[in-house]
């Protein structure tokens, strides 16, 4: 009977669990190969964009919260993608959330892309540009009711404010 048991015990320890796999819960950079309008080497972009651009949008960075110059920016305009100048948000959609980073509840539909990641140890909804592939931020569904549910979490370093003609 001692035998069986600690046969059964040989067994069940060496049965690899795979529910806290790393490999399960992340996206292999290497399978994922998505093609944008926008293509250029890290080096143009490092010449191109500031280093907090660069972290942000190429590096899929995050700022800290509420250092953003365009948190409480209320004028009438478009907020355009950093790195390519592609239309992203309207600011008619822009709520102040309290998170600390610009939230719109809706984007400017098809220049927006979303991935999933898990970089934080579970899943999120990414955004990035559509036409440059720069990470924008995360959407969340606590924004407001009466709109669309949505919050989209975005990186004020991934932005340009165009202000609207007059």
């Amino acid at each position: 009977m001692k035998k069986y048991v600690c046969i059964i015990l040989l067994i069940a320890a060496g049965c690899k669990g795979v529910s806290q796999d790393k490999e399960i819960s992340t996206v292999d950079a290497e399978e994922k190969t998505e093609t944008f309008k926008i293509v250029k080497s890290e080096q143009e972009w490092r010449e191109e964009l500031t280093d907090m651009q660069f972290y942000i949008l190429r590096k899929a960075g995050t700022e800290n919260a509420g250092s953003s110059e365009l948190l409480n920016n209320k004028k009438a305009g478009t907020y355009v993608c950093a790195g390519c100048g592609t239309a992203l948000f309207k600011s008619e959609n822009k709520f102040d959330s309290g998170s600390g980073w610009p939230s719109f509840d809706r984007e400017i539909e098809g220049n927006v892309a979303y991935d999933v990641d898990y970089k934080i140890g579970y899943k999120r909804t990414e955004e990035h540009c559509a036409v440059c592939g720069g990470h924008l931020g995360h959407v969340f569904e606590d924004g407001p009711r009466e709109t669309t549910g949505l919050r989209h979490c975005i990186n004020g370093a991934a932005l340009r404010f165009v202000p609207a003609q007059k």
